[in-house]
């Protein structure tokens, strides 16, 4: 099980972005992920008629290490660890280490 999945709310917190929120896109690999907002860079863009794709200069997210950000608690309004914990039924669930909440319903 991952600590960090699509669709998660993370924060920043280390890098240009530092103290950044915003929601994960996709995992690229293992330790790389796409954060909505984060890591933008400009793409130099040649217009393609076939697709019926535009030219010119574009914004992109690019990917951003896994080391790099924390999930948000909304609890504490704060970036926090993740760590995992077995319930009674047998299934494995994200908790918050701070407060030990867990992170899916």
């Amino acid at each position: 099980m991952r600590k960090i999945k699509k669709g998660d709310e993370v924060v920043v917190i280390s890098g240009r972005d530092k103290g950044k929120r915003g929601a994960v896109r996709r995992r690229v690999d293992a330790e790389h992920v796409v954060v909505e907002g984060v890591n933008r860079v400009k793409k130099h863009q040649r217009p393609n008629p076939m697709k019926n794709v535009t030219g010119g200069i574009v914004d992109k997210d690019m990917p951003i290490h896994v080391s790099n950000i924390a999930l948000f608690n909304p609890a504490t309004q704060k970036a926090d660890r993740i760590g995992f914990k077995v319930l009674g039924d047998g299934r494995k669930v994200r908790v918050f280490r701070s407060n030990g909440e867990q992170v899916d319903a």
